[in-house]
């Protein structure tokens, strides 16, 4: 309704115009002199002029467009309009006077209409937009703002925050580019390149510092939030491109900064068409279906056009909401989700003598490494022994291919739930040297953001005010997002042949210490004054440092640059499987005790350590 009275109003207004500017021009053309002031002429022109301008205005659709967001688009739209229309009139009102229809009139006075009607528009327009804008009323007590980028994402987000948004007002803007600098936009200063962000926020008195470069890498941006660190403002950033529908730039979309936005990693690329070979047309299960990294897995497998996704859980809420998300965003997708737990060997091989997967992505884990320590009989019913109920159900149906998800805690472990993954990947590889299903590990470190990790601990301890518990000064971890890690493992998917064991580049490792620092001092505290940081202590099953790879594990390339394998060491103990029946054996029995549990475990991984 408001489009139409806005449509209908520029309406009235351009036939105002329009009409005044003929009346102008032709009492400029007489020189003033209203004696002989011909009407009849001046009405003849208006009757040619005003239907062909309204014409013209419809055919380049002016009355559609946004005047509020209008730019040099919209001036050059009007400026093709009015000179056609113009044009169009001073050929009718030729053809009329050959035609002794209407009187002779100079041509002269067309340069006039175009020059009058043309101006008229524009000014209209802007008095539109002035009073849009002058609707909001700058309160100047909203929160200071610095914006870093002044590119065409910058000067939205410094519109849109200057004029109608009510909780921060944009004083500064920083930008590298050096011919920006010291110019201004909407009336804000570019003031210097992103090394001057410490020194403008404290001279401009800031307090959020918003980030306005969609287009920029993930490298840059980390570098442009490291130096925004060194400030005690907030930091918040806006969306990249990619990720910003249509890719319109919305002030709405500003968030805050991440620890995802601090790891300098770009995307990975991976190879489409070589996923799709191994993906489309398949039934594909993924275990641990409502965990972190196996929702994820869900939602990604959904872009290839797989024949059925099975999706395997023990907790029934967490099924329900994957599935009730990815149903609503792949209606055609055949979806079915299943409730039952790995360590029920029967309810294992009635899932693969149902539906025989030809796709395995097994994610079901036990993986707190704190409460493992105290549930060894857990973990080593879930990691191992449900690990091999899969890998020999996938045996017996046939199923193509098998990738195991694990850990970094799996090399040289120290913990119950690092030796429970080791273990667990030493069954894959024992069956894959009896197995025509192809079976395959993927071995990376921590993940941000899934349950339980420390970025969301962080985060609550800092909005609580603190202490942030931390165990160790020198603690060190790598880190990845979960949708790269996912990626990753799905593209390691397709490069199996048997027996492999990939890792992925985990990056730079991260300091704990310091991971917990750069959250504080992106909400605009300062670690140690504002928030206390608290050291307990490494906790049982701990290390210092992870690792991704054992002394005999020799990395080899493959075709993606983030993917490597590991020279494939062979389970050569003989009495593997015999142990791993005593451990069976010992955990039916229900006799939990570590001291009966412990050294069978270690009897078959070796290197395992404990700390605690």
């Amino acid at each position: 309704m408001r489009k139409r009275r806005n449509r209908l109003m520029f309406m009235i207004s351009d036939m105002v115009i329009i009409s005044l500017s003929v009346v102008m021009s032709f009492y400029i053309l007489m020189e003033g002199n209203t004696t002989h002031f011909d009407g009849y002429s001046m009405f003849q022109s208006l009757m040619i002029v005003l239907p062909v301008c309204l014409l013209a205005f419809v055919l380049y659709k002016v009355y559609h467009r946004l005047w509020k967001y209008a730019s040099i688009i919209e001036a050059m739209l009007v400026f093709k309009a009015v000179s056609l229309a113009v044009i169009t009139s001073f050929l009718v009102q030729f053809l009329l006077e050959s035609l002794q229809v209407v009187r002779h009139i100079s041509p002269a006075i067309y340069l006039l209409f175009w020059l009058f009607i043309l101006t008229g528009i524009f000014t209209s327009r802007f008095i539109f937009r002035y009073r849009q804008e002058s609707r909001y009323p700058i309160n100047q007590e909203r929160e200071r703002a610095l914006i870093v980028g002044a590119g065409d994402a910058g000067m939205l987000v410094a519109k849109e925050l200057k004029n109608y948004r009510k909780t921060l007002l944009p004083v500064a803007m920083i930008d590298d580019n050096a011919s920006k600098q010291r110019m201004r936009i909407f009336g804000i200063s570019i003031v210097g390149g992103r090394e001057d962000i410490p020194l403008a926020a404290e001279r401009y008195q800031v307090h959020t510092i918003v980030i306005a470069m969609p287009s920029a890498s993930k490298r840059e941006i980390a570098e442009v939030v490291n130096i925004c660190k060194k400030t005690k403002c907030n930091v918040k950033i806006l969306p990249r491109v990619s990720d910003i529908i249509d890719g319109k730039v919305s002030v709405n979309r500003i968030r805050d900064v991440e620890v995802e936005d601090l790891l300098g990693r770009d995307p990975s690329i991976l190879d489409l068409q070589g996923i799709a070979e191994y993906l489309e047309t398949k039934t594909v299960l993924v275990t641990g279906a409502g965990g972190s990294i196996g929702s994820e897995l869900c939602r990604q497998l959904t872009r290839f056009k797989v024949k059925e996704l099975i999706m395997l859980g023990h907790g029934e809420n967490s099924i329900y909401q994957i599935k009730s998300e990815l149903m609503k965003k792949n209606p055609d997708l055949v979806l079915t989700g299943l409730i039952g737990d790995i360590q029920d060997r029967k309810r294992v091989n009635s899932i693969f003598g149902k539906y025989k997967p030809q796709i395995v992505f097994h994610a079901a884990a036990h993986k707190h490494v704190p409460i493992m320590e105290d549930n060894p009989l857990e973990a080593i019913k879930n990691n191992v022994l449900g690990t091999r109920n899969l890998a020999e159900a996938a045996d017996a149906s046939g199923t193509e291919r098998f990738v195991q998800i694990s850990t970094d805690k799996a090399v040289r472990p120290t913990s119950i739930m690092g030796a429970t993954k080791r273990a667990a990947e030493m069954v894959i590889q024992a069956m894959d040297e009896k197995s025509d299903t192809n079976f395959c590990i993927v071995r990376f470190g921590n993940v941000l953001g899934s349950r339980g990790s420390v970025v969301p601990l962080f985060k609550k301890q800092i909005r609580e005010g603190g202490p942030v518990t931390l165990t160790h000064p020198d603690m060190v971890r790598y880190f990845m997002t979960i949708p790269e890690a996912v990626q990753l493992v799905i593209q390691a998917g397709a490069f199996v042949k048997g027996g492999e064991l990939f890792l992925l580049d985990m990056g730079e490792p991260v300091k704990i210490k310091h991971l917990a620092e750069t959250l504080i001092s992106l909400s605009g505290l300062e670690p140690g004054i504002d928030i206390e940081l608290k050291y307990t202590g490494i906790r049982p099953g701990e290390k210092l440092y992870e690792e991704l790879l054992t002394a005999e594990e020799e990395i080899q390339d493959t075709e993606h640059h983030l993917i490597f394998r590991a020279k494939n060491v062979l389970v050569s103990d003989p009495d593997f499987f015999s142990k791993l029946k005593k451990l069976e054996d010992l955990a039916e029995q229900e006799k939990g005790d570590s001291d009966l549990l412990l050294p069978v475990l270690k009897s078959i991984v070796p290197t395992y350590q404990p700390n605690n």
